[in-house]
């Protein structure tokens, strides 16, 4: 499984933490936010009070390179920071996102063309 954080400062420029998730233990932060996964199609947002700190990984080396939204209209000039190493979540936890998003909501990998990874 793979997280977004998805990031827009006032001018519009986007920014994208990408998380990876493994299967393994249970993992607090995921759990407090699960607490507000949508149901029957419907949009939540995530309350401030929840931090995104929880499901970083504890070494936060990364990769960086220039990509596009993932998602249509796959908007170009999106600065990502991949994460190096993944973050442990449960079995159930899973199971809990795949309830929300029974498909698959990834697309192709794309092709580098002139990005460099950093």
């Amino acid at each position: 499984m793979e997280g977004h954080l998805v990031h827009a400062d006032s001018n519009g420029n986007l920014a994208v933490v990408a998380v990876m998730f493994t299967e393994g233990s249970d993992n607090k932060g995921i759990a407090e936010a699960w607490t507000v996964l949508p149901k029957n199609g419907e949009t939540n947002v995530i309350p401030r009070s929840i931090s995104a700190a929880g499901i970083l990984p504890g070494n936060r080396d990364y990769y960086r390179f220039n990509g596009s939204l993932t998602t249509p209209p796959c908007t170009e000039g999106v600065r990502w920071i991949v994460m190096k190493n993944s973050v442990p979540v449960s079995q159930q936890q899973i199971q809990a996102f795949s309830q929300v998003i029974p498909h698959s909501n990834n697309r192709p990998v794309q092709a580098l063309n002139a990005r460099v990874v950093l």
